[in-house]
């Protein structure tokens, strides 16, 4: 019985953490669209960008010996 002395302060501590960090996203607008996320892996925003990136993978994996 004495235990619950102990894990009622914690409990109420996870909920104002909980409800803390709620907030803070709220705050920072992580909830405005949420779809905006999932249809960005859709599209490209900028092509020189990610030729860049390709180019640069494909002449780093020139250079290691190839995986069996």
């Amino acid at each position: 019985m004495n235990v619950i002395y102990i894990l009622i302060p914690i409990a109420m501590l996870f909920v104002v953490f909980g409800l803390t960090v709620f907030f803070w996203a709220v705050r920072k607008g992580q909830f405005e669209d949420l779809d905006k996320q999932g249809f960005s892996i859709l599209f490209d925003d900028n092509g020189q960008k990610s030729t860049k990136a390709n180019s640069k993978a494909n002449t780093s994996s020139n250079n290691k010996p190839p995986k069996e």
